[in-house]
C-alpha cells in the first residue's frame, strides 16, 4: 500500500530510503534511527523518503527528502496533529475547506503553491529538507539538512568521472522495479539520454524508452530522442501529442493534484507515463535533476554575467556608467541602449533579479486582477517568500552554487518533481529519479565552481565525464527548454480554444480576473503572440479546472 492510499495520521515509512542500520522494516528502521539521533535522524537517510512516526508520550515526527519527492501535508487543530501525504485528503478529513486567497495569488505568481502554504487556510505542507516535531503541543518546523558546498581546491578529473559514473550507475541500478519492468522517460537531452543508456547497463537489456511529440514547428525534440534511442538500442515507444488529447485530458489532470499546478508539461507527462503502464510497466525513471546539481540551466550563465556588474568598483559604477548609461538622454541612444538595460537589470538584487520577466509583472495587476482580488493578498508575498529561502541559502557559496541551491526549492521541489510525480501517480506507475540520488547531490556539492560552469559554458563536467558515453549530438545540442504548444494549438484548434475560453470566463465570474482582461487575452493578445499569452491562458485555465473539482462555489 502506498502511503498516499493511508488513511491520515497514521504512521507510515515511504519512499527508498537506505538507513544507517539495518532493521526489520523501513518503519522500524525510523524508529531506531529517532532513537539514536533525535530530530536530526533524517540527515543520516539516504534517498527519497517520507516519514510519520508516533513518539512515546504522544508526539509526532515528520519528514521528507532533501527534494520533498514525497509530500506531506499537516495542520494542528484542537491541540493535536494531523497530516496526511495529500492537503485535500487533510482538508476533507478536517472539515479545513477554507480556500487561502494568498495561495492562489501564490500560484499565479508561481505557477504552483510554495510550501510551507498550500491552498487549504490551515494545511501546510513540509518544505523539502524538514522535519516536524510536534510535542506536549508545541510545533516545531525546521530544516533538518542544508547544502554546504565544499568545493574542491585540487580536483582531479579522471578520478573524479570515474566516480560520477560509479555514483550513476548505482543509482539507476537501485531505482530497478522489483519484477523486473522498468521504463524510462526519452526527451532527448542529456540526462534523460544518461538514464536510458543505464538502465541498459543495468538489466542488460533494450531500455523501453518513451518520448512525447508535437506536431509544431520549434517544439519537437523527437529527433534526439530518435539519436539516444539507437545508441543504446532502446526498445522506443514515441507518442505525438495532440489538441483533442489536452482537451480530454486537462480536467483530469488539473483535479488529480491536491491544489493547483500549472506547469503545462504535465499533460504530455502524464501521456508518457500512460503508454509505459498500458506496456504493462511498472516503474519509469525520470531525469530530472541534472541541470540543477550539475549547473545546466541558462540562466545560470546569465546571472554570471550580470554579476560581472557587481565586481565593478563602485566609483567607476556612479562616477561613469551611471551618467552615461542611465541618463535618460543618452541612455536611449540606440547603441547604449543594451547597455542601460544591463546596468537596470544589474542593479536588481537577487533574487529578485531572476523574476525580471515574471508574467504577472509584465502584464500589470491591476490590467489582470480585480481590486477585491488585490485588496486580499499581499501582493509582494511571493518575492518575500523567495527573499527568506535565498537569506537561508549558502552565503559563502558561490553565485552559481547559490543558485543551484535555490534551483532546488523552486525549480525541482515546487514544480518538476510534482509535476512527474503527479502524473505517474495518475496513470498508475511508480516514478523513481536517479539523478537525485543522495549520493550524487553529495558529489556535486563538493564540484568546483568552474566544473559546472566553465566560462558560460553550463554542465562542462557532466557533459566531459560522460563524453564517449552519450552520442555527441547531444551532448551538442542546444538547450531548448521548448514545452507543451499550448498557445498555438488554443489558436488553431476549435475544441481547445472553446475549452481554454470557458475556463477563462468561469475564472472572471469568481470576481479574481478582470473580464476586460480575459476578453483581449482570448480575442487579441492570443493571436498576437501565442506562445507568450497561452501561460497565462494556461494557469487561468488549470486553476479553474482545479477549482471545479474541490472548490466548485470558491469566490473572492
Amino acid at each position: 500500500m502506498h502511503a498516499q492510499d493511508l488513511p491520515p495520521d497514521t504512521p507510515f515509512a515511504s519512499g527508498t530510503a537506505r538507513f544507517p542500520a539495518p532493521a526489520a522494516n523501513a518503519l522500524a528502521a525510523w524508529q531506531q534511527a529517532y532513537s539514536a539521533r533525535g530530530v536530526s535522524c533524517a540527515a543520516d537517510v539516504d534517498g527519497e523518503f517520507s516519514v510519520a512516526l508516533n513518539l512515546p508520550g504522544g508526539g509526532h515526527y515528520l519528514a521528507v527528502d532533501r527534494f520533498a519527492v514525497h509530500s506531506l501535508c499537516y495542520a494542528v487543530r484542537d491541540g493535536q496533529l494531523h497530516y496526511a501525504t495529500r492537503a485535500d485528503v487533510l482538508a476533507r478529513q478536517l472539515g479545513l475547506r477554507e480556500i487561502d486567497t494568498q495561495a492562489v495569488f501564490d500560484y499565479l505568481f508561481h505557477h504552483s503553491i510554495p510550501s510551507p502554504r498550500t491552498i487549504y487556510a490551515g494545511i501546510h505542507r513540509l518544505p523539502p529538507a524538514h522535519y516536524v516535531l510536534f510535542e506536549n503541543g508545541r510545533l516545531t518546523v525546521a530544516p533538518y539538512w542544508v547544502p554546504r558546498f565544499d568545493e574542491m581546491a585540487k580536483p582531479d578529473f579522471e578520478t573524479l568521472r570515474d566516480e560520477f559514473r560509479g555514483i550513476l550507475r548505482t543509482a539507476v541500478k537501485e531505482r530497478l522495479a522489483s519484477d523486473g519492468q522498468t521504463a524510462c522517460f526519452l526527451s532527448g537531452g542529456t540526462d534523460s539520454s544518461t538514464v536510458c543508456g543505464l538502465l541498459r547497463e543495468a538489466t542488460g537489456r533494450p531500455p523501453a524508452s518513451y518520448s512525447i511529440g508535437f506536431e509544431a514547428e520549434g517544439y519537437d525534440e523527437m529527433a534526439y530522442a530518435r539519436i539516444a534511442a539507437k545508441a543504446y538500442g532502446a526498445d522506443h515507444h514515441e507518442y505525438y501529442v495532440t489538441p483533442a488529447d489536452l482537451v480530454k485530458a486537462i480536467p483530469d489532470v488539473a483535479g488529480h493534484y491536491d491544489q493547483p499546478f500549472g506547469n503545462s508539461s504535465a499533460v504530455p507527462a502524464f501521456y508518457c507515463a500512460s503508454r509505459a503502464r498500458a506496456d504493462g510497466y511498472t516503474r519509469i525513471l525520470a531525469g530530472d535533476g541534472g541541470d540543477e546539481l550539475f549547473g545546466g540551466n541558462t540562466r545560470y550563465a546569465k546571472e554570471r554575467v550580470f554579476h560581472v556588474y557587481s565586481q565593478i568598483p563602485s566609483p567607476v559604477r556612479a562616477g561613469v556608467l551611471h551618467p552615461l548609461f542611465m541618463n535618460p538622454v543618452t541612455g536611449n541612444i540606440p547603441l547604449l541602449k543594451k547597455g542601460t538595460s544591463y546596468i537596470r537589470q544589474a542593479r536588481v538584487p537577487m533574487p529578485d533579479r531572476m523574476q525580471s520577466y515574471n508574467l504577472l509583472d509584465r502584464l500589470g495587476l491591476s490590467e489582470v486582477f480585480t481590486p477585491a482580488f488585490l485588496a486580499a493578498v499581499d501582493v509582494n508575498g511571493p518575492r518575500q517568500h523567495q527573499r527568506a529561502t535565498w537569506a537561508q541559502g549558502p552565503h559563502d557559496a558561490s553565485l552559481v552554487n547559490q543558485m543551484l541551491a535555490f534551483d532546488w526549492r523552486y525549480t525541482l521541489a515546487e514544480n518538476d518533481l510534482p509535476k512527474v510525480v503527479g502524473t505517474t501517480g495518475l496513470a498508475g506507475i511508480d516514478v523513481g529519479f536517479p539523478l537525485l540520488d543522495t549520493r550524487l547531490l553529495d558529489f556535486s556539492l563538493k564540484l568546483p565552481t568552474s566544473y559546472k560552469l566553465k566560462g558560460l559554458k553550463l554542465r562542462w563536467f557532466f557533459k566531459e565525464a560522460l563524453r564517449g558515453f552519450l552520442p555527441d549530438e547531444i551532448l551538442t545540442k542546444k538547450k531548448h527548454g521548448f514545452g507543451l504548444p499550448f498557445g498555438p494549438w488554443a489558436v488553431k484548434d476549435a475544441a481547445l480554444n472553446a475549452l481554454a475560453a470557458e475556463s477563462l470566463r468561469g475564472i472572471a465570474a469568481r470576481g479574481l480576473v478582470r473580464g476586460e482582461f480575459i476578453d483581449s487575452l482570448l480575442t487579441h493578445r492570443l493571436k498576437e503572440h501565442a506562445g507568450y499569452y497561452g501561460e497565462m491562458v494556461w494557469i487561468l485555465m488549470m486553476l479553474e479546472q482545479w477549482l471545479r473539482r474541490h472548490a466548485p462555489d470558491w469566490r473572492v
